[in-house]
C-alpha cells in the first residue's frame, strides 16, 4: 500500500513548525520528496543484493530477501519492444518499452528478463561475446537460443531473423510524489486527493467558473448537480459538473460551476456545451465553457500522486525528508539529527 503524500507533508510540517524551522511550500515539498523516493528505491537493489549474501529466517514476516522483493513488487511490470529497422549507421535494434501492458506511459528504471515470443529467454551478453559467438556455426546465436546486447537504451539482438515478439520484464521509474492543492476562501492550502493526470480537468469548487464564455442571464435561482454535456468541440467525454445559479428568478446568472467528475480526452481550446434546461429551473439558454490550459492538472496545482514505496518505509520517508530541507535551509541541527536516526534505522534493518 502506497504512502499517504498528505500525511507525510503534514507531519513534516507539524515537525518544522513546532521546532520553529520554517515552512516548506508544496512545490519545495513535491520535488524534495520526489528525490528521497527516489533514493529509498534505488537501495532495494543493494538491500537485496545484501540480503542474499546472508541466511534467512523463514518464519512469517522476517525473511528480508522477501520483504524487500515484496517492496520492488509494485514496480514489476513487463511490455513489448519496439523494432527499428537499420537507418544509416546505426543497426537494427529493438527500442525499449516506453509503455506497459497496462497501457500506463512508464520510465524504464532497471532491466530484467528479455524474452522472444514469451516463450524463450535471451541470453544477455557483453559486446565482445556478442559478437565473437556469430562466427562459429555451433555457437552462434538462433531463434531457439537468441542472445542480445543492451547499449545505449537499445536492444540489439541475434539472429537478425528475430524481429518482433520482443518482450521486456523490468522495474519501473517510481511516478513522482505530488501535494496537490487549491485556494480557501481565506487564502488557506486545501490537499486535493484527485488522482493527478496531466490531461484531466481540475476537479472541485469554481474550477470552469473563470471560463464561461457564453451565457444568458436569465435563469431561475437554483444549484443543479450531475449536469453533464451536450456537446463539445472536441473528443472528450464524461464531464460532469454543478452549475450555481443565483439572483432573481428568471434573472439570475451563473456564479459557479463546479466539476464533479473530470471525464476524459478533453483539451486546451475545446469548447464545452451545457443545456439551459438541465439547470437554473429549466429557463434560460445553454451556457458554453471554453477549456484553458489552465484548466488542467498540468498547468495547475491540483490532483495529487501519492508516495509509491510501501507504507512500512514512511518513518523513513519523513526522516530524509527532514534532513534534505535541512540542507535547504543550512540548519545543521536538523540535518544532524535526522541523519543520525536514517543511519541508525539502516543499520537496525541490515543487521
Amino acid at each position: 500500500m502506497a504512502i499517504n503524500v498528505n500525511t507525510v507533508y503534514k507531519t513534516v510540517l507539524l515537525i518544522l513548525n513546532k521546532e520553529e524551522r520554517g515552512y516548506v511550500t508544496p512545490d519545495e515539498f513535491n520535488k524534495i520528496s520526489a528525490q528521497v523516493q527516489l533514493e529509498i528505491f534505488g537501495n532495494y537493489h543493494n538491500d537485496l543484493n545484501q540480503q542474499l549474501r546472508v541466511p534467512q529466517s523463514d518464519t512469517d514476516y522476517a525473511d528480508r530477501v522477501a520483504s524487500v522483493d515484496e517492496h520492488l513488487s509494485i514496480f514489476k511490470t513487463e511490455g513489448p519492444a519496439t523494432y527499428v529497422p537499420t537507418a544509416g549507421t546505426i543497426p537494427a535494434h529493438f527500442s525499449l518499452p516506453t509503455t506497459d501492458i497496462y497501457g500506463n506511459t512508464v520510465d524504464l528504471f532497471t532491466l530484467g528478463t528479455v524474452s522472444y515470443k514469451e516463450q524463450v529467454e535471451l541470453q544477455r551478453l557483453q559486446r565482445m561475446e556478442f559478437y565473437n559467438i556469430q562466427k562459429s556455426p555451433l555457437t552462434k546465436s538462433t531463434e531457439t537460443y537468441p542472445t542480445y546486447l543492451f547499449e545505449n537504451d537499445r536492444l540489439y539482438v541475434k539472429p537478425d531473423t528475430v524481429t518482433s515478439q520482443i518482450n521486456v520484464n523490468f522495474l519501473r521509474k517510481p511516478l513522482d510524489p505530488r501535494w496537490g492543492y487549491y485556494i480557501g476562501n481565506v487564502g488557506q492550502l486545501i490537499y486535493d486527493s484527485t488522482v493527478y493526470g496531466a490531461n484531466l480537468i481540475n476537479t472541485g469548487v469554481n474550477t470552469l467558473t473563470s471560463s464561461i464564455s457564453s451565457s444568458t442571464v436569465n435563469y431561475n435561482a437554483t444549484v443543479s448537480a450531475g449536469v453533464t454535456q451536450i456537446s463539445t468541440s472536441g473528443s472528450g467525454t464524461g464531464l460532469t459538473v454543478t452549475i450555481t445559479t443565483s439572483g432573481v428568478d428568471g434573472s439570475a446568472n451563473v456564479t459557479d460551476v463546479d466539476v464533479t467528475s473530470a471525464g476524459t480526452g478533453y483539451s486546451p481550446g475545446d469548447t464545452v456545451t451545457f443545456s439551459g434546461a438541465s439547470f437554473g429551473g429549466g429557463v434560460g439558454g445553454n451556457l458554453v465553457i471554453t477549456l484553458t490550459a489552465a484548466n488542467f492538472n498540468a498547468n495547475s496545482t491540483y490532483g495529487s500522486t501519492q508516495i509509491e514505496l510501501d507504507v512500512s518505509e514512511q518513518t523513513d520517508v519523513i526522516l530524509k525528508t527532514l534532513f534534505y530541507f535541512g540542507v535547504v535551509v543550512k540548519d545543521p541541527q536538523i540535518i544532524q539529527v535526522a541523519a543520525s536516526q536514517v543511519q541508525r534505522d539502516e543499520i537496525n534493518e541490515k543487521s
